[in-house]
């Protein structure tokens, strides 16, 4: 790395640590505050360390007796410096702690909101294990030099203080001094530039053994059924193999030059003896000078390595602060409005005027991809529409949508007349649920799954939802009902069992819209006729409760539809009821068809609702 790259990496973190300065400048005030502390009692135990030598012990053994009063109160002397350094000492390493520890949190909080915040387009651009590094060891890595800050600002404040009382003492001695003190923040500069693209190559692989590690755990689905054990951990060892080497070429410059940086203080305090004894000779000091400037040399060498620890980090801390402000400053997100719906209007309409939408490429100098064109089609309040159409034809997208997911290039997406980007973020989540294709359990109980610390929803409410989704059987045959733990992205239930989980879960909400992407393929048909039925009409003689939006396949689950939208490769090529799709549109007939004979063959090998749990980590791509 060129030398005005490492300047410009010195420059910029000493940028981050003044970032955290402004952030926390009370607790860093205390944290410098036990430093300086520390810092003048350490040049004051040198001169009373002088004193008991010159004073104490030198007299003693010229006169062959000591006096017990002289000796107490040299004992009292060193006890109280002692004390008081331990007082300093405590306040820089609480106050050093409390600070790092607290940055660290914050900005936890703040990348996690950032992710929350920005759409899933940025997402899908960005590694999970990326994500996972940014939010963990890329945090961690910006504000690893807060530890030694405080102590290196105390150190240099002490280092003034050493230099100006070297002066009073003597001026040869000072001399000694003003050369070894500045060779070791030049070395220290040094050690900091060579460590700099070391420490950043070291960064970066973190992030990618993260990456790795959690696309092999995250697919051990695919992993093990393709026989790709063995390819998926040379993958990993050898990006493990990378970060090793890199890890141990930070490790060996730290081997030359850790050596180099405890030395120099003793070669300072060997000059001082040296220069001292002739200045000894000519009596231009006397023997508690010369033991306190040698004392002060061989104390001061452990707190100037705390500079150096500050910029051997530096270069770790700005590849850090790299990462994290790259999610901190990335732009994308959807701002919400401020209109709000009435939660008891009834069903909610949702229409579509005109959508177009592409995702965005991966990498900028890729063209994007059209998904959705002219999409339009209303589902009316209290009615079933159902999106039919072939691998593409973009029902998740419209599914993403509708719940504003995503925002459309092009055209309005609407709820009851209202533009859904004028909407407030509490409206549009109570008015509208998406059930997604893959079911998503946390690991927690049923209830809490169901629930979600949602203000207002009680047992009752969780018992409602299970019933409307089918699942109240199944979930009070658990051994404890509501409290079962149903373990990690709920491997404890079938496929089955955890999609009518998720539609209890969005139907306890209570939302005037709900939008199902084939979010009950895991159910025997029967069942999610029986879902469909009660969703439409939850009571005898009663209105429906929600408006719904269908992702289907099963002919069954189509015809319960009042309204079919047909779509080919992003655009609406057909609509009407199930019957009179099938007597006019032949595509339509053919992809209805062979969905019923796929149907048939999965349901002659396998059992709904009882095959055994999937392992974790089973990712199906969604449905653009």
């Amino acid at each position: 790395m060129a030398s005005g790259t490492s300047r410009d990496v010195i420059r910029r973190g000493l940028w981050v640590l003044g970032r955290a300065i402004r952030e926390q400048p009370r607790i860093f005030a205390v944290a410098v505050a036990g430093s300086v502390l520390f810092g003048g009692l350490v040049i004051a135990s040198a001169y009373v360390v002088g004193a008991v030598v010159g004073d104490v012990v030198v007299p003693a053994v010229e006169a062959g007796e000591v006096g017990t009063g002289t000796v107490a109160l040299a004992a009292v002397a060193l006890f109280g410096i002692s004390v008081l350094r331990v007082v300093g000492i405590f306040g820089r390493r609480l106050g050093a702690g409390y600070m790092q520890f607290r940055l660290q949190a914050a900005y936890r909080r703040r990348v996690t909101r950032r992710y929350l915040d920005l759409p899933l387009a940025w997402h899908h651009r960005n590694a999970t294990g990326t994500l996972l590094s940014n939010a963990n060891s890329d945090v961690e890595a910006a504000w690893y030099p807060i530890a030694p800050l405080p102590f290196a600002v105390g150190t240099l404040v002490m280092l003034v203080g050493a230099v100006g009382s070297l002066f009073v003492t003597d001026w040869a001695l000072a001399l000694v001094g003003l050369a070894v003190f500045p060779a070791l923040f030049a070395l220290n500069v040094v050690y900091s530039r060579r460590m700099a693209p070391r420490q950043a190559r070291a960064q970066r692989l973190r992030a990618e053994v993260s990456g790795i590690a959690h696309e092999s755990f995250d697919g051990a689905l695919v992993v093990k059924t393709m026989g790709r054990e063995a390819q998926e951990t040379a993958r990993f060892a050898g990006r493990a193999r990378e970060l090793r080497d890199s890890l141990i070429a930070v490790g060996r410059l730290r081997g030359v030059f850790d050596p180099l940086l405890e030395t120099l203080p003793s070669l300072g305090t060997l000059a001082v003896l040296v220069v001292g004894t002739v200045r000894l000779r000519q009596g231009a000091i006397t023997v508690t000078e010369l033991v306190s400037v040698a004392f002060l040399f061989t104390v001061l060498a452990f707190p100037v390595r705390a500079i150096g620890w500050v910029l051997a980090e530096l270069p770790r801390s700005v590849a850090g602060w790299d990462r994290v402000s790259r999610v901190l400053d990335a732009t994308g997100e959807m701002p919400y409005g401020e209109v709000t719906l009435d939660d008891a209007a009834g069903p909610a309409t949702l229409a579509f005027d005109g959508v177009h939408f592409g995702y965005e490429p991966a990498e900028a100098h890729l063209p994007g991809t059209s998904v959705l064109g002219e999409v339009a089609f209303t589902v009316p309040a209290g009615r079933t529409v159902a999106l039919v159409g072939p691998t593409g034809a973009g029902k998740s997208t419209i599914a993403s949508l509708a719940v504003r997911l995503v925002d459309p290039d092009d055209g309005t997406v609407t709820l009851d007349g209202v533009d859904v980007r004028r909407l407030t973020a509490a409206s549009l989540a109570s008015t509208a649920a998406l059930v997604a294709q893959v079911p998503f359990v946390f690991d927690d109980t049923v209830r809490a799954n169901i629930s979600l610390d949602r203000p207002g929803i009680d047992d009752e409410d969780v018992w409602a939802a299970l019933r409307l989704a089918e699942a109240d059987g199944f979930v009070a045959a658990l051994p404890d009902g509501l409290d079962t733990m149903v373990g990690e992205r709920g491997t404890s239930l079938s496929g089955g069992q955890r999609q009518r989980l998720t539609l209890a879960r969005a139907l306890a909400g209570r939302p005037r819209l709900l939008v199902l992407d084939d979010a009950t393929s895991a159910v025997d048909p029967r069942v999610e006729a029986a879902i469909l039925a009660g969703l439409r009409a939850p009571a005898p003689g009663q209105p429906a409760a929600a408006s719904i939006l269908v992702v289907a396949y099963r002919r069954a689950t189509i015809a319960l539809a009042d309204e079919v939208i047909y779509l080919e490769q992003g655009r609406v090529l057909a609509r009407g009821t199930h019957a009179e799709l099938l007597a006019t549109v032949p595509g339509y007939v053919d992809l209805v068809t062979a969905y019923e004979q796929a149907e048939q063959e999965r349901a002659e090998n396998r059992t709904y609702d009882e095959v055994a749990p999937l392992p974790t980590g089973l990712e199906i791509e969604v449905d653009r």
